[in-house]
């Protein structure tokens, strides 16, 4: 039996095969449960984090029992009434507010974060252009002259022309009549301007200069921005003494250097240039030509001239304490120390004028004559044969008023071998572009203004010439190039060369200048020269006009920059401006001031705006447009007196004010909006205010003269009654006594009746006997 059921076994189909293996497939895809068997719980730390993030009571909860009577419950309520009139606005508000037992303060919290970039798909497309040489060649396509005659004579052309004719002469007349291309938005926002907010008008303070180691116990005596290079200022120091006190401490004053500072916005601690000069300087201007030549005149009456030209570079680049970039640090007073590196050179000056013959006082006043002409000996006004600023002129309290002039009078001699040898060498830091000047340098031209009436002298301390230039900018630097390379690379060693020119003459030019003396007088004079009829020598013009209304040494006066016949004048306690061929008087005089005005400029953009300094430190701003008779806006810059004043224009958007004080302190004010951008029109209306008041003098004029002949005419009427009363016979005289006597007794006999002292009767018969 065995064997026979191995035997079936084997022969089975191979269907029940698969049959079985798939039975057997199905029953392994059976899925048993088995129970998870639980494991001992490892500590992770995660129990300490729930831990802190729980909140637990720190304190212990206090219990409150509030309690009220039974019979309390459900009573009624009763409102009154409350006047809402006795609330201010009538207005009541039950606000909440935080109880400060229970304020919760937030110590701490933990925010997620998640920083996602952000994508943005964008696409552009770019024609590429690239260059090519190319050239165009056209002629004008013209009608030929049968093709024009036909034109000219057809009908339609005509009719066209008929037809456009009324409306193009409309057109044209308003065209003429108004401009069809101005933006009325503008027009609209700069008269909006005029009476706008004037908070705008207040100066800022934009930086200050000092120097802690040279101006101490020293005053500011002048300033002068640099022509062509942006935020570099000059100013001249001086001893803040009298004049017996230079006396007596004149020993120690030589021991001291005079010098003339050079100061940049980008180092305000530290001078860049420092120019020496034998005494202290008062005034000193930049050559117009040529900013590196500077000439100075020296409290001791002598002129000097300096050659920067060597350090440019170093003024051009200048670089600051610190860069650029980082913010300054003010540091106290006592931790700025000199810097080795930062010491600036000292430029000696390279000639001097003679003491012999020139100034023997102070000189006050120093100006550059222009380019475009020059003087000589008589005072005529020719071209100038150089074609750069050869001579200035200089004014002085010892009553004289100089013209100087750079160039040497004759040709250098040729030296033999033994002046060779006798000839001083020059040391190498002083050039040696002015060395035929020094302690030779004589002026040329000598002018005194005489007074009327006495052999005395006017003292000037202020002159103003008709072309004088106010104002430098830096877009002039372009010109002042162009000027140089005319000029050559060192024009000044070969002036001489012009002396071979012959001059030409300029008509009709204008010779007179203003003057303004130590007493307050303002004089118009002219600097050319006559010959005396009995010595032939040459000797000064008389005054042309002589006025006094100032009462105080004048320190100011300077013409306006948009008028060149206006001119202001700023001395004692008042201001006064002037108008060229009006001999009547001043224009505008300002009421006295309570403190002494001590300086002034005009503004450079607008015409009817100037800048006056106190004594007491405050600066006066007038507008002429806003007041005439008082200043527009009053500010105060320091505590003591205010020395000079000197704007600056860089650009239309940036203007700046340089004050200096008694203290030697250079301040650096910006000057706003509205006070450096001229209103609409405001030249033509300035320009109009002068014309009303020069009319307004000639009309005072008239009827000073008209006033003057009536009086004398009365005066004339009443000689002649004086006179016919004289002529008067006696018989006459008596003769009119007696009529007057007996008036006189009638008079009386009337009263007395009247009163009944007389009787009637007595009255009657005396009345009867005077009919009869």
């Amino acid at each position: 039996m065995k064997k026979q059921s191995q035997f079936l076994w084997k022969v089975l189909p191979p269907e029940e095969q698969v049959d079985t293996e798939e039975v057997k497939e199905s029953v392994e895809e059976v899925y048993v449960y088995k129970p998870p068997i639980p494991k001992p719980w490892v500590s992770l730390g995660s129990e300490k984090e729930i831990e802190e993030e729980s909140v637990h009571e720190s304190t212990v909860r206090a219990k409150y029992k509030i309690s009220r009577e039974r019979r309390q419950f459900g009573a009624p309520i009763k409102f009154g009434d409350y006047n809402a009139s006795s609330v201010k606005d009538s207005y009541i508000e039950c606000t909440a507010y935080a109880d400060k037992n229970f304020t919760v303060k937030q110590l701490e919290k933990d925010i997620a974060i998640q920083v996602i970039p952000i994508l943005m798909d964008t696409y552009t497309q770019t024609q590429w252009k690239f260059p090519r040489n190319a050239t165009t060649q056209y002629m004008p396509r013209e009608f030929s002259k049968e093709e024009r005659e036909t034109l000219l004579q057809s009908k339609d052309l005509k009719d066209f022309l008929n037809s456009v004719s009324l409306s193009v002469e409309a057109a044209l007349q308003q065209n003429e009549i108004m401009n069809v291309f101005i933006d009325d938005w503008k027009v609209l926002a700069e008269e909006e301007a005029t009476f706008g907010d004037k908070t705008d008008s207040h100066l800022k303070e934009y930086q200050s200069f000092t120097d802690l180691h040279n101006i101490k116990d020293k005053t500011i005596t002048c300033i002068c921005w640099h022509p062509t290079i942006y935020g570099l200022i000059a100013v001249s120091i001086a001893e803040r003494l009298s004049y017996e006190e230079r006396v007596q401490f004149s020993g120690k004053l030589l021991l001291q250097p005079s010098l003339i500072l050079f100061w940049s916005f980008s180092d305000p601690i530290h001078p860049q240039l420092m120019l020496q000069s034998p005494d202290d300087i008062f005034c000193f201007r930049f050559c117009p030509s040529n900013p590196n030549i500077i000439a100075g005149g020296c409290i001791n009456g002598q002129v000097v001239l300096w050659d920067i030209s060597a350090h440019s570079e170093r003024i051009v680049h200048v670089k600051g304490s610190g860069s650029t970039s980082k913010k300054a640090v003010l540091k106290p007073i006592f931790l700025l120390e000199p810097d080795s590196n930062k010491d600036a050179p000292y430029v000696r000056h390279c000639a001097v004028s003679s003491i012999e013959y020139g100034h023997k006082k102070l000189v006050t006043d120093i100006h550059w004559l222009t380019d475009n002409f020059e003087v000589n000996r008589m005072g005529y006004a020719f071209e100038n044969r150089s074609g750069i600023c050869c001579q200035l002129v200089t004014c002085s309290i010892d009553c004289t008023i100089y013209f100087w002039d750079i160039r040497p009078t004759r040709p250098p001699p040729i030296p033999t071998d033994k002046k060779k040898e006798e000839t001083v060498e020059v040391p190498h830091d002083v050039p040696s572009t002015f060395l035929h000047l020094d302690l030779s340098w004589r002026p040329h031209i000598r002018i005194t203004l005489a007074k009327s009436g006495t052999t005395l002298d006017h003292c000037p301390v202020k002159l103003s010439l008709r072309n004088e230039s106010l104002n430098y900018q830096v877009q002039d630097a372009q010109i002042l190039q162009q000027k140089a390379q005319i000029a050559g690379e060192d024009p000044y060693h070969n002036l001489e060369s012009g002396l071979a020119k012959i001059l030409k003459p300029i008509e009709d030019y204008n010779t007179k200048f203003f003057v303004g003396t130590e007493d307050g007088e303002v004089i118009y004079t002219d600097w050319r020269m006559e010959r005396d009829h009995d010595s032939g020598r040459l000797i000064s013009q008389k005054p042309l006009n002589r006025y006094a209304v100032h009462d105080g040494s004048i320190n100011t006066v300077q013409r306006s920059p948009f008028y060149q016949d206006i001119v202001l004048t700023i001395g004692g306690w008042n201001v006064a401006i002037w108008k060229e061929g009006v001999s009547q008087g001043p224009l505008l005089l300002s009421a006295c001031s309570t403190k002494m005005y001590t300086s002034g400029h005009w503004s450079l953009t607008r015409p009817a705006v100037f800048f006056v300094g106190k004594e007491d430190g405050y600066i006066d701003i007038w507008d002429l447009l806003e007041k005439t008779h008082e200043p527009a806006h009053t500010q105060n810059i320091c505590i003591t007196s205010i020395t000079y004043i000197r704007p600056w224009m860089f650009s239309t958007r940036q203007q700046f004010l340089a004050i200096a004080d008694y203290f030697g302190t250079l301040h650096i004010l910006e000057i706003p909006w509205t006070l450096s951008h001229p209103l609409v029109n405001e030249v033509q209306s300035v320009y109009h205010y002068f014309d009303r008041e020069v009319s307004h003098l000639k009309y005072t004029e008239k009827r000073k003269e008209i006033r003057a002949k009536q009086k004398t005419e009365l005066h004339l009427e009443s000689e002649k009654n004086k006179s016919k009363a004289v002529q008067k016979s006696k018989e006459q005289l008596e003769a009119e006594l007696r009529m007057n006597y007996e008036e006189y007794l009638d008079f009386e006999k009337q009263t007395l009746g009247n009163l009944g002292v007389i009787p009637e009767t007595d009255r009657l018969s005396s009345s009867f006997r005077d009919l009869i």
